[in-house]
């Protein structure tokens, strides 16, 4: 029968995933451990304890077994795809599909049921028993279990309850099997051919598949991720501060071992199990915390991520993507100097959106970091930090954006003036100004053609003095061009007098300046827009000078468009 509905009401799936999670745990405890052990001990007790919140619940828990996944209440509440590691799965590929467990399970039985299946793992390939019928033979009466047919040609298979089927009494069973054993038992000696295989290597297909796939299990088994984890499962069960401490003093030869060994998918492991163990071990002094969190800082120091980024990209994805994703999610704010300047070393694919996501979010949770680096533009990762910033619109960047527009080199000055107007804060505004005095034509032209594309009226000041002063007749026509554009947009009606001087001025004795500023001026008076400056520019759309002409024309029609 299945918990009341009242009772399932009152009874969150939390709590069931955290009584799964205990049992697991206790699982690899009893494979570890002989009974007489404290961690044996200790195991069983936290398991009993984690069935008292579901016990006030319900009177019975029943698990659906799918391939990897325990399911309750349609609700998965344990899974783990790597099938080796999964306890779902040793029970699924033996058959069974439903586990009930009832009250007073806790007692005893769960343990002797937690035997069964690690003595399950250990049965040789051709033993005659399986989980089933060792199952059987403990004849539980707080757990039952369905388990899935053999399936018949051309038919599913179908389900029984293992509790239906007759149970011979113990003693019964023990008799039989004795009187079997006399009547079968041969003289001593004695050679039967039946021993014996008549094929040349006395294995079937079958048999040789099997033996094949337990040998590639067990080679593919992660004993060291296992070995670690049973050291964190041990250090959340033991509470006493010396037994701790001998486990922290271990943790931290190991770690660094790992990474320098380029172990990283145990390294992810045992920095999963070590961020659930902090969250859960009760009373754990300071000392051990901070030294616990300190592992996580030595993998963020620059050496140990270089090396950490090369074995990804020697070694590539292949299997560990899940592996480098949570080491990455680790990194500290000390790695982001290390992370900018090897990415652009890594090409598009699956690792380089890695390392561009753990770039992204340890420079938006730490931009004192971002500041830091782009303060010290000589550094070999501000060229990237810049680019970062400006992609992800870094405000709190600005400041260091704007020191790097007054010492960095042109190439760098210029991805500042581009992160800047990414940003386009106020801030950023403000130091786009610089750029317009830069000795760089390019860092100016980036500049200004962003400020007139803006409106930014405070540029005013420092545009006009170009446009009206004599360095804009040293510039080439492209930056004259970029300039008077910019005039044009900031600064409005106001702008229509000095323009009109340029493009015709009137009176006898004043010269026409040269054509390419008389162009440049129709062009900022076609930025201005007004009834007032199309007026102007009718009036000089038939100049004689042809770079005029057209610069007018041009003017025209883009106030037309």
């Amino acid at each position: 029968m299945s918990a009341s509905p009242e009772f399932s009401a009152i009874l969150p799936t939390s709590q069931v995933e955290e009584l799964i999670r205990t049992l697991v745990k206790a699982q690899r405890a009893f494979q570890m451990y002989l009974p007489n052990n404290p961690v044996y001990h200790r195991a069983s007790e936290a398991l009993g304890s984690a069935f008292i919140p579901v016990w006030n619940a319900t009177d019975e828990l029943v698990l659906t077994v799918a391939e990897t996944d325990l399911i309750w209440e349609d609700a998965v509440v344990y899974s783990q795809l790597n099938k080796p590691d999964s306890f779902a799965w040793s029970l699924y590929k033996d058959g069974m599909r439903v586990l009930t467990l009832r009250r007073g399970v806790e007692e005893a039985e769960i343990v002797r049921f937690l035997d069964v299946v690690n003595r399950v793992k250990l049965l040789a390939a051709d033993a005659a028993d399986d989980l089933l019928t060792l199952l059987w033979e403990q004849d539980f009466q707080h757990l039952t279990y369905l388990f899935a047919e053999p399936v018949a040609e051309g038919h599913l298979p179908t389900v029984e309850p293992a509790a239906e089927e007759p149970r011979p009494p113990a003693a019964v069973g023990a008799a039989v099997r004795e009187e079997v054993a006399e009547e079968t038992a041969k003289p001593r000696g004695t050679v039967d051919l039946d021993d014996f295989d008549s094929t040349l290597y006395f294995l079937d297909p079958t048999e040789e598949a099997y033996i094949r796939g337990a040998l590639d299990h067990e080679y593919a088994r992660n004993v060291r991720g296992d070995a670690l984890a049973t050291i964190v499962d041990v250090f959340e069960l033991r509470e006493a501060a010396d037994e701790r401490e001998d486990i922290v003093q271990v943790l931290e030869h190991l770690f660094p071992s790992l990474l320098n060994s380029g172990d990283f998918r145990n390294a992810a492991g045992l920095l999963r199990e070590l961020r659930v163990a902090l969250g859960r071990a009760e009373e754990l002094s300071p000392a051990h915390r901070e030294r616990l969190d300190r592992l996580d800082a030595r993998l963020s120091e620059p050496a140990i991520v270089t090396q950490l980024l090369q074995a990804l990209e020697e070694g590539g994805l292949e299997g560990a993507e899940e592996d480098a994703a949570v080491l990455l999610r680790e990194l500290r704010p000390s790695a982001l100097e290390a992370l900018v300047t090897y990415l652009p070393r890594i090409p598009e694919g699956a690792l380089r959106r890695l390392l561009v996501e753990a770039a992204s979010r340890v420079a938006t949770q730490h931009p004192a970091e971002v500041l830091r680096v782009l303060k010290q533009p000589e550094s070999e990762a501000a060229g990237g930090i810049v680019e970062l910033a400006g992609r992800l619109k870094l405000e709190p960047a600005v400041p260091g954006l704007g020191e790097v527009l007054r010492r960095g080199t042109p190439p760098l000055r210029l991805a500042a003036v581009t992160a800047l107007a990414a940003i386009a804060s106020p801030g950023a505004l403000a130091h786009l100004e610089r750029a317009l005095e830069d000795d760089d034509r390019a860092v100016r032209l980036a500049g200004v053609r962003f400020l007139g594309e803006r409106g930014y009226r405070n540029a005013l000041r420092r545009v006009e003095a170009v446009v009206l002063g004599r360095e804009a007749r040293e510039m080439d026509l492209t930056e004259k061009m970029a300039f008077f554009e910019a005039y044009g947009a900031v600064a409005g009606e106001a702008g229509i007098g000095p323009m009109r001087e340029l493009l015709e001025p009137r009176g006898l004795l004043r010269r026409k300046a040269a054509p390419q500023l008389r162009a440049c001026a129709a062009l900022a008076l076609g930025r201005i827009g007004t009834p007032e400056a199309r007026a102007v520019l009718e009036a000089a759309a038939g100049d004689k000078d042809l770079i005029v002409r057209n610069a007018v024309n041009n003017a025209l029609r883009g106030r037309s468009a």
